[in-house]
């Protein structure tokens, strides 16, 4: 497997990915990648595209590791180490409880233990500069208790003697010797302050001196520095042997080397343009690339159970074998849990890949290049299955063309026989005429330039590729008459280096059809969204306009309101009629005029009809709307018309006095608001008394009574009303309002 790795540049891809992990535990796990379970790297995906989208701040994981490390192994950390580690492991919760949210994340982060107990007791023993604290201990507390009043009072003694003394005090300054306090005295007077000499200057002017006085302070200084030093070291052994018995830590680490990993993964992702796969049947890539080639040139590859090789041949340096290594190189990554160079892909999860790329020279073993290109291919028809992927690049190339060739092909069709699936480079033209037309296998060809004898790296399927030998010979002026016997010297290889001349111009030709067909259909797209541009444009217009003219009728109305407002109070002060003919010729411009619905089917003013719920028969008056004013006998009932039989005439109906049209009998108000009730009132009362009619009918009906509320109070104050009240129950009741006018 490590062989397959190294020919499909793995280990690259794996460098890439550890500049990306930000701590050594992501480092080393993402040079340690392997292939996983089929499960772990759908896991490792779906972690991918959380980590893509949710970026996390990773603690300090190296320091903590090298911590927990040398406590392990019987070392004492020191206080700045446990700081460091304690500050860590702080971090690490902090980010167990920030990814809780995330379903894959989360789970990850929840191998992140609980360490209160060391990270409560660091930091209760170590301050921020990592000095242990005068509560770590009661006996260190009653140390350093005790250790800063005896040194100020050594150096209160050694200024009063510098002060007593200061002809024999070169500078007034206190330093320490050999750990102990002492004073410059100048070398002829030392006989002045009686005390130990503990050092000199180089030049011998200055001895530094412990005068007598302060021998016993010192020692005593010296005695609890040690008792100080002791015990801060019985402290930090006691942290360092916590942080070594935290059974949890090392989960802790393999969940962050994991976090980091799984950053550093969204990060090549990101930094290379890579994208999820998905496991199926078979190969499918759409725009894939080689992941370390700058500036790739993507390409779609398909490989199936009707297509299960691929034999891809043309010119050198044309882009073959990084074709193959596309290939490899995406299953391997998808394997490890990786993104993969490619717009979209399907892969399927090969039982194994064997792959024969670049020369092979073994000389341990004396072997060739064909020789090695042999070996690797045997291993492969020998461990092939049917769910392996087979990369061979230049299939019988390092030996006698016809024999490589004949060989080559036999190797072919136990491939095909196995029902591998892979992808086969060559140069061989046998290989060529043997593919065309065979179920299972397909020609294909990287496309050339001959303009500007480039390759364009552009996989061609379906069309096998050519040599270009005789063609860039041909090109670079090499002479007509050596090219021509070179052609004679091969005749098979001319005519089929001729078939594929004339299948690659042909190919142009229809490459050149398609081109100019899909520069229409984007014609046509640019037409049909120019189209879709011009009609939203005009519904936007449409809806302006439409706005606007609401607008103008609202202000219209607003001003024809206040108009018929005017003219009202004008007829009512004034008892004018030219007002309301004012008031009239408005409503006739302006008011929408509601049409009375269309009569029922065999209802008319004098036709007999029968009234079920009465049992009795009678001849309407009158239509009102959906009611109907109907003579039964010395009655006049004001019934639905729903409720109404129609008969058929059965002698010539008696005459009908129908009253005029224009005589104000009755005014349905119903469906109207209270202003335009109260206005339409107004007019019927002035025209009642224009007609000399004595009484009126207002039918506005029961609802909530708000109307009529309104109706009466509005009557009560008119001074053309004498009288008002309900009608009969048989004529409406409380639905309807007879008025009487004053005379």
């Amino acid at each position: 497997m490590r062989d397959v790795l190294e020919v499909l540049e793995f280990p690259k891809v794996l460098a890439l990915l550890a500049e990306r992990a930000q701590t050594p535990l992501g480092q080393e796990r993402a040079l340690a990648l392997l292939p996983l379970s089929r499960e772990e790297a759908e896991r490792r995906h779906r972690l991918t595209q959380e980590a893509l989208t949710y970026p996390y701040r990773l603690p300090d994981a190296g320091g903590l590791r090298a911590a927990y490390e040398k406590a392990l192994g019987g070392g004492r950390l020191s206080g700045q180490e446990l700081l460091l580690a304690a500050e860590a492991l702080e971090e690490a919760e902090a980010l167990r409880e920030e990814l809780k949210g995330l379903e894959g994340l989360g789970a990850v982060a929840q191998g992140i233990g609980d360490h209160g107990r060391f990270t409560k007791r660091v930091r209760g023993a170590i301050d921020e500069e990592g000095r242990v604290k005068d509560e770590a201990s009661p006996r260190l507390k009653a140390i350093r208790r005790e250790l800063g009043p005896l040194r100020q009072q050594i150096l209160d003694r050694l200024y009063a003697l510098m002060d007593a003394h200061k002809e024999a005090i070169g500078e007034r300054f206190i330093t320490l010797r050999r750990e102990r306090y002492c004073i410059p005295v100048r070398a002829g007077m030392a006989h002045k302050v009686p005390g130990i000499l503990l050092d000199e200057s180089e030049s011998g002017a200055t001895l530094f001196v412990e005068p007598f006085s302060v021998v016993r302070l010192n020692n005593r200084l010296q005695s609890l520095r040690l008792q100080e030093e002791e015990e801060v070291a019985r402290i930090l052994s006691e942290l360092t042997a916590l942080l070594a018995e935290d059974e949890g830590l090392s989960e802790t680490l393999e969940a962050l080397g994991l976090l980091d990993l799984l950053q550093a993964q969204a990060a090549l992702a990101r930094d290379l343009g890579l994208r999820p796969p998905r496991f199926g049947e078979g190969y499918a890539l759409k725009e894939a690339f080689h992941p370390l080639i700058q500036n790739p040139v993507p390409n779609d590859l398909r490989l199936d159970g009707a297509r299960r090789l691929l034999l891809i041949s043309g010119p050198n340096m044309g882009g073959k074998t990084a074709l193959l290594k596309t290939l490899g190189l995406a299953v391997l990554m998808a394997q490890a849990g990786l993104f993969v160079a490619a717009r979209e892909a399907t892969l399927e999860w090969p039982d194994r890949i064997f792959a024969d790329i670049g020369d092979e020279q073994s000389l341990q073993e004396s072997l060739s290049t064909f020789a090695g290109h042999l070996v690797r291919i045997k291993e492969a028809l020998e461990g092939a299955t049917e769910k392996s992927l087979v990369l061979i690049d230049e299939l019988g190339s390092g030996t006698d063309p016809e024999e490589g060739a004949a060989l080559a092909q036999a190797i072919l069709e136990r491939l095909l026989e196995l029902g591998v699936k892979g992808a086969v480079t060559t140069h061989l033209s046998p290989l060529k005429a043997f593919a065309q037309g065979r179920e299972g296998i397909l020609n294909a060809s990287m496309q050339f330039d001959l303009k500007t004898l480039r390759p364009t790296y552009r996989l061609l399927l379906g069309v096998p590729g050519r040599s270009y030998a005789f063609a860039i010979a041909r090109r670079l002026g090499l002479p007509e008459g050596v090219l021509a016997r070179a052609e004679a010297l091969l005749p098979e290889a001319g005519r089929l280096e001729g078939l594929l001349e004339l299948l690659e111009r042909e190919r142009l030709a229809l490459e050149g059809e398609r081109k100019a067909l899909e520069a229409l259909k984007a014609e046509a797209e640019r037409l049909r969204a120019e189209l879709a541009r011009k009609e939203a444009l005009w519904e936007e217009e449409r809806a302006e306009r439409l706005k606007a003219l609401e607008r103008e009728a609202s202000e219209r109305l607003k001003r024809l309101e206040a108009e018929l407002k005017a003219l009202r109070e004008r007829a009512r002060t004034e008892g004018k009629r030219d007002a309301l003919k004012e008031v009239m010729a408005l409503r006739a411009r302006y008011l929408p005029k509601r049409e009375a619905p269309p009569p029922p089917p065999g209802l008319a003013p004098g036709s007999p009809v029968e009234v079920p719920s009465l049992g009795q028969k009678g001849r309407v008056v009158e239509l009102l709307g959906e009611e109907a004013l109907v003579q039964v006998g010395p009655l006049k009932l004001r019934l639905k018309t729903a409720e109404l039989k129609p008969l058929k005439e059965e002698a010539p109906p008696k005459a009908v006095t129908l009253r005029p049209k224009r005589e104000v009998k009755e005014v349905d108000l119903r469906g109207l608001t209270v202003e335009e009730a109260l206005l339409e009132v107004d007019h019927a009362l002035e025209e009642a008394r224009a007609l000399g009619l004595s009484t009126l009918r207002l039918l506005h009906g029961k609802g909530t009574g708000a109307l009529r509320n309104a109706i009466r109070e509005a009557l009560r104050r008119d001074k053309r009303v004498e009288s008002f009240a309900d009608a009969p129950p048989n004529e409406g009741g409380h639905g309807v309002t007879v008025v009487v006018l004053k005379a």
